[in-house]
């Protein structure tokens, strides 16, 4: 590994994916010192992540079209400054709707970031690299959501809510010195023009969506509201397949969805994803509404999730190396169903160490699906299409992390009549119900052939069009 020429790269882009993920978690914690000092109740802070979490889901879809248009240097450069300033304005904001507005400037900046970052570590990383470069792309998306409440909670119980924000400020000067360095420098390749109705029935789709699947997760469901945002969602989702598979040039070309590996991973991993989300945002509530734990207790048990992710992080390549995608895709999912239905049977009479046990080994179920269907994602993508399939994969992708914690906040509503208690009987059928979704993941993944991806983790040669395809 310490041959491998992209690693700085990959590393840098890993780095700026942490802050991203990171700025849009946090918030929850600080919340109530947030509230306080704008003079607003707690429950109005929460616009402050929907601003962001929208933004981000709007402004995804034209990454890819921008780094082609603009340079992938350029335009990733470009996002680390704007996210950068932004931090810093809401670390000064004044009024909610300042930061609010600077929440939004956030946004942009995360939503060019991240993508256009990721576009160019796969556009410098041969196959044979692919499972390392997205090993060390995976783990903030597993981390951050997991230390987010612990940091938030130290940050607020220690220092003012404004260094959630300022300590994106040091960060995000030594990312865009070190992009300046290692980020090759390339010519603007696509001089078509932006596909305009694309874009906007994308972004009216993924706004009413993750909007909707926001509302949802509000202590008083405004039923009314969820209903016509994900209505303008879906309705404008289906308006957004017929222009994207029309259009000459589109947003994001559908036509990688023919790829079997592709498709696959994209459908699977993102209701995977989904239901890995729900749990950070299920646990500390469990921890604090049902057994009256501390937010700073129930935030750092929290964190033995991030160990069992960085405990197994060393051995997910060497993993796919000797038994490829499918066998470790299948235990993932496997693993992740058992230790859902574990954190069910969870009681405030459990063991301390059992609960740290069984939230260690969910982290090493969730580190190795991940990285294993992240990594299948792009096994047979041509290096033409990278672009493409890597906006389409990062729009899936923040829209079923927007989804996760909407599954996890409606499976807890269900919990409620059917367990007959808001405790923890609640709490268990929540994880039941969140266990028995991912047996989508295993009807999805027994789809691919045993050696699918062969030639990305074994070194083979590659599947013939029609194994790959449909």
């Amino acid at each position: 590994m310490n041959n491998w020429p992209g690693r700085g790269l990959a590393l840098l882009v890993a780095g700026t994916f942490f802050m991203e993920n990171l700025d849009g978690t946090i918030i929850a914690t600080a919340a109530p010192r947030m509230a306080a000092s704008f003079g607003v109740p707690s429950p109005a802070i929460s616009t402050t992540m929907t601003a962001y979490l929208i933004t981000l889901a709007v402004g995804i879809p034209a990454s890819g079209w921008l780094a082609g248009r603009f340079g992938t240097r350029a335009v990733f450069g470009s996002a680390i400054v704007i996210f950068t300033v932004a931090s810093g304005l809401c670390a000064l904001s004044t009024s909610l709707p300042m930061l609010i507005g600077m929440r939004v400037l956030q946004g942009l900046g995360g939503a060019m970031m991240v993508p256009v970052g990721r576009l160019a570590v796969l556009r410098t990383t041969d196959k044979r690299d692919l499972v390392r470069a997205i090993a060390y792309l995976t783990w903030p998306g597993l981390i951050a959501p997991v230390l987010a409440p612990a940091l938030g909670g130290l940050v607020v119980a220690y220092a003012s809510w404004r260094w959630i924000f300022v300590v994106n400020i040091p960060l995000g000067v030594i990312a865009g010195v070190l992009a300046a360095r290692m980020v090759p420098s390339d010519r603007a390749t696509d001089q078509s023009a932006l596909d305009w109705l694309g874009f906007l029935l994308t972004g009216i789709s993924m706004a009413g969506l993750v909007a909707g699947t926001q509302y949802v997760g509000d202590a008083h469901i405004n039923w009314a509201a969820v209903s016509v945002a994900l209505g303008i969602g879906l309705a404008a989702g289906v308006l957004a397949i017929w222009q994207l598979l029309r259009s000459p040039h589109p947003l994001m070309d559908l036509r990688t969805l023919r790829v079997r590996t592709y498709r696959v991973s994209t459908f699977g991993g993102s209701v995977f994803r989904a239901m890995i989300t729900a749990v950070p945002f299920l646990l500390p509530l469990l921890f604090q509404d049902a057994f009256g734990w501390s937010p700073i207790r129930a935030g750092l048990v929290v964190v033995a999730v991030f160990v069992g992710n960085i405990g197994i992080k060393p051995f997910t390549t060497p993993l796919m190396r000797r038994f490829g995608f499918r066998g470790p895709l299948l235990a993932s999912v496997a693993g992740t169903i058992a230790s859902l239905v574990a954190c069910g049977l969870i009681t405030a009479h459990t063991p301390l160490w059992l609960i740290l046990l069984v939230l260690c080994v969910s982290g090493v179920f969730r580190s190795t699906g991940f990285t294993a269907y992240n990594t299948i994602q792009f096994a047979d993508i041509d290096r033409a299409e990278v672009r493409s399939a890597n906006t389409l994969a990062s729009t899936t992708q923040q829209l079923a992390a927007g989804l996760g914690v909407a599954a996890g906040a409606l499976a807890l509503r269900i919990g409620v009549p059917v367990a007959g208690t808001s405790g923890t009987g609640a709490y268990q059928v929540a994880f039941f119900i969140l266990a028995a979704c991912m047996l989508l993941c295993v009807v999805e993944t027994l789809r691919l052939p045993p050696n699918a991806g062969d030639h990305v983790s074994r070194a083979r040669p590659k599947l013939s069009s029609s194994d790959a395809s449909r």
